[in-house]
């Protein structure tokens, strides 16, 4: 019976330590996603906290130095410096007036460092011009 109390106290243990380390890693990874105008609205409680922050890239606003590149995220009237000095390259999507999506952490000089972007073409996603045929509706010769 002693062997059955050790046993059954040493998975105790693993099993607890397992749960721990796995809440831990969840608080570490969690993610907000906001836009610019909410992380404005957020101030000073945004500092510190793991953020994804979208918006549209300002036009001209796209600054390369190096492996550094800095730009703005606009929506609205609202402005969001980005700072992004990552291993991966840029998207190439990720060009003035491009949708985007920075992944970081805001300073308290109010400029979003960013760890990760993802971008997207927006005039790529538009929808076709009500006048535009489908080939599907395109009348086949002979049939």
């Amino acid at each position: 019976m002693k062997t059955y109390w050790k046993f059954a106290a040493l998975v105790v243990v693993i099993v607890g330590t397992l749960v721990w380390l796995a809440a831990g890693g969840i608080s570490e990874t969690k993610t907000y996603y906001i836009t610019v105008n909410e992380l404005e609205q957020l101030g000073p409680q945004a500092a510190g906290k793991r953020l994804r922050v979208a918006g549209d890239v300002e036009p001209g606003s796209i600054i390369r130095k190096g492996r550094e590149v800095s730009f703005v995220l606009v929506q609205d009237n609202h402005r969001l410096k980005v700072v992004y000095n990552g291993a991966a390259p840029l998207p190439d999507t990720f060009r003035d007036g491009a949708q985007a999506l920075a992944d970081g952490h805001l300073g308290p000089d109010n400029v979003f460092t960013a760890s990760q972007i993802q971008a997207k073409c927006a005039s790529k996603y538009e929808a076709k011009p009500a006048g535009g045929k489908h080939p599907s509706n395109i009348n086949k010769a002979g049939l």
